[in-house]
């Protein structure tokens, strides 16, 4: 019997197979855990004003899906910030008048997702007409949207945004 035959007639043991998986799981998690980590930590967003097919993208779904609300040239509904009859909100602006621009992406991408969830994005309790655009929108049409109206933002307004941002990875 030659050596090859004898590997082959030995029985494998069980816990060596349980262990190989065991370790390639564990490789496995160790990786994922390391590629969220450096996302999240990542200085670079995913709504990236520079990135010219992601704004000329973000300005088409802006148009089609935001601009009723948010107004054609990002300027908001008027006196956004008084109370409608209804108590709620009328839709702010997203130029640099508006305050969109002192918020993380994460909790932008989040709105637009998720609508102005009371207790997530606003105060308990809170009611607005701002919908969640999850199950009408892509994430990449989100984070587009976001690139398209960071675009349109001066240099201080989106300087003060990307710290604004940058504080926000660091702290999760």
């Amino acid at each position: 019997m030659t050596a090859a035959h004898a590997n082959e007639s030995r029985p494998r043991r069980p816990e060596m197979t349980y262990a190989f998986w065991g370790a390639v799981a564990l490789a496995v998690l160790l990786l994922v855990g390391t590629l969220v980590s450096a996302i999240r930590n990542s200085p670079v967003s995913l709504a990236d004003p520079e990135n010219t097919a992601q704004v000329a993208l973000g300005r088409a779904v802006y148009a089609t899906h935001c601009a009723a609300c948010h107004g054609v040239r990002l300027e908001g509904q008027p006196s956004w910030r008084d109370r409608l009859a209804n108590g709620r909100m009328p839709a702010p602006p997203h130029d640099a008048t508006g305050h969109t621009w002192h918020h993380p992406d994460g909790v932008l991408f989040g709105i637009a997702k998720e609508g102005l969830v009371p207790g997530k994005y606003a105060p308990r309790g809170y009611q607005s007409d701002m919908p969640a655009f999850g199950g009408a929108l892509r994430d990449e049409e989100i984070w587009a949207v976001l690139a398209y109206i960071k675009s349109t933002w001066p240099a201080r307004e989106l300087a003060h945004q990307r710290e604004v941002d940058r504080q926000s990875r660091t702290r999760r």
